[in-house]
């Protein structure tokens, strides 16, 4: 991905709850990135979630939010290998989530991300890769074949 410097990588989330993975998603990137407030980070991705889940199907979500503080994409990827329920379009859990934060002033290259992902998510390869690997570096390889650098 053009725009994302390098993702943050949890191989298993503790989260079992929507609410529980945004806020864990949310800390994480607030740990690389200290400018962020997790609580703050965490209003904005909720509110985005009241539009309409972020669950696109397939066990894949991408929670997303523009971050006024951010001066360049943030992505955080984490694994629930057990699923956690998120009211995806097609009913069914999720194991893959991918937070895409961006600075409020940007769209094109937060738009052009978001399509990206989602493209690379279609896949049923991908994300059984995801799926199976074994460790925080075989996700990072995994993600680094794709374009995306990781913070192993």
């Amino acid at each position: 991905m053009n725009a994302i410097k390098q993702a943050v990588i949890i191989p298993e989330l503790v989260a079992t709850t929507k609410k529980e993975v945004l806020r864990e998603l949310a800390a994480a990137a607030a740990e690389k990135h200290p400018e962020l407030d997790v609580d703050r980070l965490c209003g904005i991705l909720e509110d985005r979630e009241e539009l309409g889940s972020t669950g696109i199907g397939e066990g894949v979500a991408i929670p997303h939010g523009k971050i006024p503080e951010l001066e360049e994409m943030v992505l955080v990827f984490g694994r629930s290998t057990k699923g956690v329920y998120f009211a995806a379009q097609d009913g069914r859990p999720i194991h893959l989530f991918f937070l895409l934060l961006s600075p409020a002033e940007t769209s094109a290259p937060y738009l052009g991300s978001l399509a990206e992902l989602a493209r690379f998510l279609r896949g049923h390869r991908v994300r059984a890769q995801l799926l199976q690997a074994e460790s925080r570096e075989e996700l990072a390889n995994i993600l680094r074949g794709k374009g995306l650098e990781s913070d192993e």
